[in-house]
């Protein structure tokens, strides 16, 4: 959804109510720039955050918290650790371990103090940024849709009302106009939703939890709309010369449904500038662009425009050539020797027969042996073992090795 163009119609139909007057002929309004700038849920979150710290009120523990009695360290050779000790006797509190985060009743680890940073300080153009992209994705049904608002009786977005709504001042009014436009049903899943905050929170003052309704935007300081929808749960109102990022993207999700009075549509021009024209009431400032108007960049880059002022693709260019080792690169090698291919073949074809030689000459050693070879060296065995192992042994006197040497039989 970020840098997407959301909508680019020129005209939106202002909704009339029951009991207006013929002369009230004007049905269109023209859609501003607002509506249709970039859409940022980044900016829209980082500024939500920072901008919802603003209202903490700063907490803290007692300063003697954990340190209310006079404890003091027993010290080494009682065979116990060394923290603070409650003094005296005669109760279990004595002799109890003190101060320490680890110690009942002791201190926290690190106490909280009221001089925290509550407060976060954003960039002025950085919140006029994120209420521009909440108004602009306000105006995109599907975003509206995946936010959970309940728009399909709605005739269109944005819903632009005659400015005879700020008149009114009843609530029952105000639900009838909601009917009368397809946003009723909105405004009774906020009425539903209501329930118990789960959590500590319920005890806080902070006991109920509900969904939130349509956001009505008016243009005429001082209306009595304020009182006629003021009471009707999860409905907001607004001044379009006060817009609050933290209504207009609740919990930094961009895509409230906005209702708008005809006056406050037609101020938003005057309120936040154009594309060309800067804000008469913000100096200075002008709406954010698109990055790319059209995002096909391989379409831009083929097209006639573009391609008719290139430079045509130049293929007489010179490369420079990677220096290449002649040692490791035998094409290298070759340019710079040609002799050196048929060196290498033939000291590739000796080295085989070097090994050809070898293994030849090895097969000759490993030959098979005749019967007559085996014969004559198993009986040359025979007679060295009766010569060497049985006469010239130290053992023949002894009848056990004499038996076992075979000397006698």
């Amino acid at each position: 959804m970020a840098a997407s163009k959301p909508i680019a119609r020129p005209l939106v139909s202002v909704q009339f109510l029951d009991g207006d007057m013929a002369t009230d002929s004007v049905t269109t309004a023209f859609l501003p720039d607002v509506l249709r700038s970039p859409i940022r849920p980044d900016i829209v979150r980082f500024v939500h955050d920072n901008l919802s710290r603003n209202k903490r009120q700063p907490y803290a523990v007692s300063r003697r918290a954990g340190h209310q009695t006079s404890a003091e360290s027993w010290g080494t050779g009682r065979a116990v650790s060394r923290i603070p000790r409650v003094p005296g006797g005669g109760t279990h509190r004595a002799g109890q371990g003190a101060f320490g985060n680890m110690c009942r009743g002791g201190r926290m680890f690190g106490p909280t103090k009221i001089w925290r940073r509550w407060h976060r300080r954003v960039n002025i153009n950085q919140r006029r940024y994120a209420v521009v992209s909440a108004l602009a994705a306000s105006a995109v049904p599907s975003v509206v849709l995946a936010r959970g608002h309940r728009i399909e009786s709605v005739p269109e977005l944005p819903l632009v009302l005659s400015d005879s709504v700020e008149s009114i001042e009843k609530t029952s009014s105000a639900i009838k106009i909601l009917k009368q436009v397809g946003a009723y049903p909105d405004a009774q899943k906020a009425k539903d939703s209501l329930g118990i905050r789960p959590g500590k929170g319920k005890m806080r003052n902070r006991r109920y939890i509900s969904r939130k309704g349509p956001l009505i935007i008016y243009g005429t300081e001082g209306s009595k709309i304020v009182k006629a929808f003021r009471n009707l749960p999860g409905v907001e109102v607004a001044h379009v010369g006060r817009l609050n990022i933290l209504k207009l993207a609740p919990g930094g999700h961009v895509g409230r449904f906005i209702i708008w009075t005809k006056s406050a549509f037609e101020k938003l021009d005057e309120v936040f500038g154009t594309f060309e024209i800067p804000s008469e009431l913000k100096r200075g400032y002008v709406l954010p662009r698109q990055k790319m108007i059209n995002a096909d960049l391989s379409r831009i880059i083929n097209s006639d425009e573009v391609q008719s002022v290139m430079k045509p693709i130049n293929k007489d260019a010179n490369r420079k050539t990677v220096k290449k080792n002649p040692l490791k690169n035998l094409s290298a090698m070759l340019k710079l020797n040609p002799y050196a291919k048929t060196a290498k073949r033939m000291a590739l074809l000796a080295e085989k027969q070097r090994v050809k030689a070898k293994q030849e000459k090895l097969d000759n050693k490993r030959s098979p042996l005749t019967r007559e070879e085996a014969a004559k060296i198993k009986a040359a065995g025979r007679a060295w073992y009766k010569t060497k192992m049985i006469s010239d042994s130290d053992y023949t006197e002894f009848e056990n090795f004499s038996k076992w040497l075979g000397a006698t039989q």
